[in-house]
């Protein structure tokens, strides 16, 4: 078992100042920060995604810049890639700090999970892709439960994306059954970490996620989408996870104006905050810490007063 039991992790809803908190954070205590975000491991989506500028960053970052958009990746590959940084950082006598709210990047770092080889993308998954876009995905499913009826049970018919992961799972011997009632306890892989939730009045978060986009489109968001199509990246722009540019895109390509873009960004990223609390809201090992109306040093403060107290139930 490794020795990184000194790990902490923020977590939250976009726009709740999670990225500034632990820059600021890793400044006091000597750390490091580790980006649990499944978007900001793309080069060149940097305003989109609200990454800490490199002249803002007060401490060495990992885990970010790591791929060019429409690069293939997994909550596996992130396990390893966010393992290695923490270890990496332990050795060097820091403190690693995970910030993201990416949810299963953050169990995957820090959790017991075990993900089998085929979560690791590749040419399982896309010649099942193919089958189910040839022969529907109800020949996917009936291949499903007659090779592992308890995941079939586990999984919608209409569910084609969990489909093919479960059958590419079998590829690698494991059902996705038995990793999904795995995925129900929760036990860190890391003794001692702690996992402090960072939250808000719904009001004044909502407030900053319009104000965040807002600055977003006056620090060039346009342009940026317009160079990485330029570099051939629309298929990943476009993507439903690509909050904020798949909306730009539209704009570029004379179907939106930028004002209602704007109110499709703000509300998008309204909807994945709300669904963002309640995935972090089921893990009962978080420590909550309200910092509604409170300013970075303010809330720099409690986060380290919090930290400085006695772990809950240790």
């Amino acid at each position: 078992m490794t020795a990184a039991s000194n790990v902490i992790g923020i977590v939250g809803p976009t726009g709740v100042g999670k990225t500034s908190l632990a820059d600021g954070l890793a400044r006091r205590i000597v750390g490091e920060v580790v980006g649990a975000d499944s978007m900001q491991v793309y080069r060149g989506m940097d305003i989109g995604t609200a990454k800490q500028p490199h002249s803002s960053r007060g401490v060495p970052y990992h885990c970010i810049d790591i791929l060019d958009p429409g690069e293939a990746y997994s909550a596996a590959l992130y396990q390893r890639e966010a393992r290695a940084a923490i270890e990496d950082i332990v050795s060097r006598g820091n403190t690693p700090i995970l910030v993201g709210g990416t949810g299963l990047y953050v169990r995957a770092a820090l959790d017991e999970l075990d993900f089998p080889l085929g979560e690791l993308t590749g040419p399982t998954r896309k010649e099942l892709e193919r089958r189910a876009a040839e022969f529907g995905p109800d020949v996917l499913y009936a291949e499903l439960q007659a090779l592992d009826p308890e995941a079939a049970a586990r999984i919608h018919p209409n569910n084609v994306r969990r489909t093919i992961r479960a059958l590419e799972m079998l590829g690698s011997g494991v059902s996705y059954a038995t990793q999904a009632a795995g995925f129900s306890s929760r036990r860190f892989h890391y003794p001692g970490a702690r996992l402090v939730g960072i939250e808000m009045a719904r009001d004044e978060l909502y407030a900053r996620i319009d104000a965040r986009v807002r600055e977003m489109i006056r620090e060039g968001l346009v342009s940026e989408v317009e160079a990485l199509l330029a570099q051939g990246y629309r298929g990943a722009l476009t993507a439903s996870q690509a909050i904020g540019y798949k909306e730009i895109v539209r704009v570029i390509d004379g179907y939106e104006s930028l004002d209602s873009a704007t109110e499709s960004i703000q509300q998008a990223s309204r909807r994945y905050a709300k669904r963002q609390l309640t995935w972090f809201r089921a893990d009962p090992r978080i420590e909550w810490l309200d910092v509604t109306g409170l300013s970075a040093p303010e809330a720099l403060q409690a986060a380290l007063d919090l930290l400085s107290s006695a772990k809950p139930n240790a």
